[in-house]
């Protein structure tokens, strides 16, 4: 590894990705990974947690208010740094507040909460990516996105891992207040965030939306345009849709809440920083095309291990054995779709404008979602209808389709 590589990795930049990863990771994970355990925990069956994925909705439609970012500056401090600390002041506020609420009793108060949870954390996911967008340059982008996705899914520990440890010593109210307590920190360097320039962005009175989208098509021609809509929307469908239910999955394993959240910290963490690593050395090495196909590979293979998972259990008992099938199956998760995720955000990134930087960028990562939140909204009613391992060898199946546009979109032999 050369030293140009490695230091691409080390300066102030790759530091505001890790705050940029934590940022956005804390709140989704929150909503994918805690929320459902304690639906599943309070007796919600699985077909309604799985409908559940629908109140995600905000982050496929975030595109319809993203051009506010690009022409509001909140509190006066900016268009990036405002948004940021107002959409993390809105989270503090309401992410404790779901401790108050009962699962069998007060389920449709919850839906209104994730949906403004979901809301909330998308309006921030679009400042966050314009901001990493604006002070990343075209040979950055590798680096800092693979820091940034890691960061992403290690900030998913907490209500995915330490929380749920929590949960079985501490009452609710306490887990839900300690969980929403990492936002202080972020608030902390929020405030002391120095505004990126916006000389490029566009701020008239016209339609910025619009203009976002012509300056996307006459760029990429129309037809190129609908290709990487369709690749960006299927790429990550089958691994999505494998750890759409994973903890309810879990739990029917019979693992308990302190296995998951105790071999999730050490089986998330650590296969996260290595898919850093990975994902930043295969672009800077062999380019983002081929790092997609690498990439798209072992994310789509890394389902194989909730198959042999589904083929094992449920266990009578659970022993060192089945926590290292547990701790196996996640890690290689983690490498794979971490691993993927680095490659799209970079992919998109290097598909979007400076002029519309907040526009584009969610519009591609909210078409990305579409698909995955409408069949993830299915997954109750399809493990109910398949059973655990068929219905993994159907998100096998679904990680095909965007493998085959990579033939279009980013050609092995073009090395990008």
């Amino acid at each position: 590894m050369n030293k140009k590589l490695i230091l691409s990795f080390f300066n102030r930049k790759m530091l505001l990705c890790v705050y940029t990863g934590f940022c956005s990771g804390l709140p989704f994970f929150f909503i994918i990974q805690l929320i459902p355990a304690w639906l599943k925990v309070g007796g919600v069956d699985i077909k309604t947690i799985g409908a559940f994925t629908l109140t995600q909705v905000p982050y496929l439609f975030k595109f319809l208010w993203s051009p506010l970012l690009d022409r509001i500056s909140p509190l006066s401090l900016g268009y990036r740094k405002g948004w940021l600390l107002l959409t993390q002041l809105g989270l503090l506020i309401i992410m404790p507040m779901y401790g108050f609420l009962t699962p069998s009793n007060n389920i449709t108060l919850i839906v209104f909460f994730s949906l403004l949870t979901a809301f909330i954390s998308a309006t921030q996911d679009i400042a966050i990516d314009a901001y990493r967008r604006e002070i990343l340059s075209d040979d950055e982008l590798g680096s800092g996105n693979s820091i940034h996705i890691n960061i992403y899914r290690i900030a998913g520990f907490i209500p995915g891992g330490l929380s749920l440890i929590l949960a079985d010593y501490l009452s609710w109210i306490e887990v839900f207040a300690f969980t929403a307590a990492f936002i202080i920190p972020m608030l902390i360097i929020t405030i002391m965030l120095q505004e990126p320039n916006h000389n490029n962005v566009i701020q008239t009175k016209k339609s910025v939306f619009k203009q976002a989208i012509n300056e996307f098509i006459s760029r990429l021609t129309l037809t190129n345009a609908l290709f990487i809509l369709a690749f960006v929307a299927l790429y990550k469908l089958g691994d999505s849709l494998a750890t759409s239910l994973a903890t309810p999955f879990y739990l029917d394993m019979n693992y308990e809440m302190r296995h998951i959240g105790t071999v999730a910290k050490n089986a998330v963490v650590w296969p996260s920083l290595l898919g850093a690593l990975l994902g930043g050395v295969i672009i800077s090495k062999y380019g983002l095309n081929r790092s997609l196909w690498i990439s798209g590979f072992v994310q789509m293979f890394s389902i194989l291990g909730f198959v042999f998972l589904s083929y094992e259990g449920p266990f009578p008992s659970i022993s060192y054995i089945q926590l290292i099938i547990l701790a196996t199956v996640i890690s290689c998760e983690s490498i794979g779709v971490g691993m993927g995720a680095t490659a799209l955000v970079t992919y998109i990134s290097k598909n979007t404008s400076p002029l519309f930087t907040a526009t584009q960028f969610a519009l591609l990562t909210g078409f990305s979602a579409i698909p995955r939140t409408l069949i993830n909204s299915m997954s109750g009613i399809l493990t109910a209808y398949l059973g655990w391992t068929n219905f993994f060898w159907l998100c096998f199946i679904l990680a095909i389709p965007g493998m085959l546009l990579l033939v279009k979109v980013a050609p092995w032999s073009t090395k990008s």
